[in-house]
């Protein structure tokens, strides 16, 4: 997410870093790149041309260029001013004080309007709420079939049916069947089209004065860019919508869509989809975001990520195996898939402050695969005691697992380093493990 972004706005940081003492003209210089930066990660013109004039208005001021580390500062009033184009604080979708809580979804096809929806409702559901799904979508029969097998998964009820071809009628009777059922979350799965067309729009402006859903959610592809932006602006002027959700933003090196759509639609980004797994909807924080296109990381986020994985008789287990310095190959194992279920690690790499500036860093997930496959093929003896692995139990395991005696030796000597570390902070004074400790 926003790496093309962070790399060539790091280059620019490191130039006003490096200057004890800033001169106007080098602001200028800065902010000239800098909009070419932007320009060329497909931002708004218009949103560019306002930003970078705000930022050179609070930037050129004497107590800027005058204080102790005015590179800093100028990053700082970018960081700000970042946060305050992307929204400032985080917008959760409203809810209703009568239930249901009406959420029409709308969005072109191949926006990922559908596995949204889904997402959603299961979001929904782990907060103790009680969404249907409603399969509204009559121009596309796949799209209905795939609703039914997204809420099968995830044990949320779909509303959908053969006996009408008509979305309005479908929508009405599926409040109406919500309402019966004490449903107290009502999500809409509305039709989308490869283009907008007069047809579409009119379809959906029926069924929002029909049913008056709380809120309105268009639902765009990150990676298109301008094209969202372009798209959403539409959408709202014709039906009115309350919140954006971006999808794919883990492929989305630019940015462009994520830094121009609030601007343009004046509408908040409410959520974003970082990968294609039911679980991966992450609520929009602006502040976070800014600080990961800064290349300062997202500490907060992956916290809670690590937070959700990482219980606390976790934490406890992994204390005592520290002071009992009995942390074994099976320990190790049971942390390596606690932090594969917290998402993609290239993500959870991207997080970490710093981290941008490493080059070819190479994920791999498949090595986090073979590691696994290495342990299970070790006896329990060896799980326990990595001293008793020679060189014939080496080649043993190797071929066990179907690696090469090179992996397994690989993988022996990162476990004693990771014991090593361990033993580490069994030395600090007043030692406890946070909730987590994601390796």
């Amino acid at each position: 997410m926003f790496e093309a972004l962070s790399e060539k706005l790091e280059s620019i940081f490191k130039r006003l870093r490096g200057k004890g003492l800033l001169k106007e003209a080098d602001v200028e210089v800065a902010l000239k790149e800098i909009r070419l930066v932007l320009l060329e990660a497909d931002v708004n013109f218009k949103v560019v041309k306002d930003f970078t004039q705000k930022i050179k208005e609070k930037s050129i001021g004497k107590d800027v260029l005058e204080s102790l580390t005015p590179g800093q500062q100028v990053i700082k009033i970018l960081n700000e001013e970042l946060c305050e184009l992307l929204g400032k604080i985080n917008t959760r979708i409203q809810l209703s004080p009568n239930p249901p809580t009406i959420i029409m979804m709308v969005g072109l096809h191949g926006s990922g309007k559908t596995t949204t929806a889904a997402k959603l409702a299961r979001l929904f559901k782990k907060e103790g709420r009680r969404p249907m799904l409603v399969a509204a979508d009559l121009q596309r029969p796949a799209a209905i079939d795939q609703l039914v097998t997204l809420g099968a998964q995830i044990g949320v009820p779909v509303y959908h049916s053969k006996e009408t071809n008509n979305p309005l009628t479908l929508c009405q009777d599926a409040v109406k069947k919500a309402k019966t059922d004490a449903r107290d979350i009502v999500i809409l799965d509305t039709a989308g089209r490869l283009h907008i067309d007069e047809s579409l729009m009119t379809e959906l402006q029926k069924i929002k004065e029909s049913v008056a859903p709380k809120e309105v959610i268009f639902v765009a592809d990150a990676m298109t860019g301008q094209d969202a932006v372009n798209i959403a602006k539409n959408f709202e002027e014709q039906i009115g919508i309350d919140g954006i959700i971006l999808t794919k933003m883990d492929g989305d090196a630019r940015g462009g869509a994520a830094l121009s759509i609030r601007a343009i639609t004046g509408k908040p980004i409410k959520f974003i989809g970082v990968g294609e797994k039911i679980e991966m909807l992450e609520p929009f924080y602006p502040e976070r975001i800014a600080s990961r296109i800064l290349g300062m990381g997202d500490v907060l986020s992956l916290i809670e990520k690590a937070q959700k994985s990482f219980d606390q008789k976790e934490a406890e287990k992994l204390q005592k195996t520290i002071i009992d310095e009995s942390f074994t190959f099976d320990d190790l194992k049971d942390h390596l898939k606690k932090l594969r279920s917290m998402g993609p690690l290239e993500n959870i790499l991207g997080m970490i402050p710093g981290m941008n500036k490493i080059k070819n860093l190479d994920v791999d997930e498949r090595e986090i695969v073979k590691i696994e496959a290495i342990i299970n093929s070790m006896t329990k003896k060896e799980r326990k005691n990595h001293n008793i692995i020679d060189g014939n139990r080496r080649r043993r395991i190797a071929i066990g697992s179907g690696t090469t005696v090179a992996d397994v030796n690989r993988l022996v000597k990162q476990y004693i380093e990771i014991k090593r570390m361990l033993k580490m902070f069994k030395g600090k004074k007043g030692f406890k493990l946070p909730k987590f400790l994601p390796f």
